[in-house]
């Protein structure tokens, strides 16, 4: 019998011990949803997200066709996902009482995204990183989009009526982002866009008649109660298809 009842407190402490660490994963919450987000697992299982769906650290998320996706992390920064768009949580620790621990390390893997800085990157500015397959992006206070196009990109439209060049495209609203590679780095402040063609060419900005905005649509953009939205500007856009 006491053989047994020690067996049992060990698994009621296992089960604590499990819960806590799920909760110390936990990333941030899925707050609009227009269509279909999966999620695959850091431990290879896939999920169907909704609303309020939570995200964990090591999430590989992905929208499918029509699906604009915005997920709040637990220092308040925010992301919107674009259709076909593939984002990784590489790395996520933050805890309000200690700033020195942390991290946040997004992989855009494909498609596009808008991002707002939250609490981390306004305390520690070089905890945050954004990384896509050309440039790694830091931040400095940040409203900024990031488009990857691929062969991808026809639906976009351009000043010039062609698809958007096959890159990367960034534009920023707010602050500014600090983009390198192997080949140099730049600097794009608020108001500009920049453009990088590949991991061996360096990062440069483009005159704004050239730049690619990337634009939300206004129900997912813009918070449901008075403040801040996340698309193009400071109101809400039209979606770009």
């Amino acid at each position: 019998m006491g053989k047994s009842a020690l067996v049992l407190g060990a698994l009621l402490l296992a089960a604590v011990a499990a819960s806590g660490a799920y909760g110390a994963n936990q990333a941030g919450q899925v707050t609009h949803l227009s269509g279909v987000l999966t999620a695959k697992r850091a431990d290879g299982s896939a999920k169907l997200f909704s609303v309020r769906s939570e995200v964990q650290e090591g999430d590989t998320l992905t929208t499918e066709q029509d699906t604009y996706a915005r997920i709040k992390f637990t220092d308040g920064s925010e992301v919107v996902m674009r259709p076909g768009s593939q984002l990784k949580v590489a790395s996520y620790a933050f805890d309000q009482a200690k700033p020195a621990s942390d991290n946040v390390l997004l992989n855009m893997l494909r498609g596009g995204l808008r991002s707002v800085t939250g609490l981390i990157g306004k305390r520690n500015r070089d905890a945050v990183k954004l990384t896509t397959t050309t440039a790694t992006i830091g931040i400095r206070g940040t409203h900024f989009g990031a488009l990857m196009c691929q062969n991808d990109c026809g639906g976009i439209p351009t000043t010039s009526g062609r698809p958007p060049e096959n890159g990367l495209h960034l534009d920023v609203t707010d602050g500014a982002i600090v983009v390198r590679n192997q080949a140099g780095e730049q600097v794009i402040a608020s108001g500009q866009f920049g453009f990088v063609r590949g991991p061996s060419t360096a990062p440069v900005i483009v005159p704004a008649q050239q730049g690619v905005p990337v634009t939300m649509p206004s129900s997912i953009a813009q918070n449901n109660t008075s403040g801040r939205g996340i698309g193009k500007g400071k109101e809400g856009e039209c979606a770009v298809q």
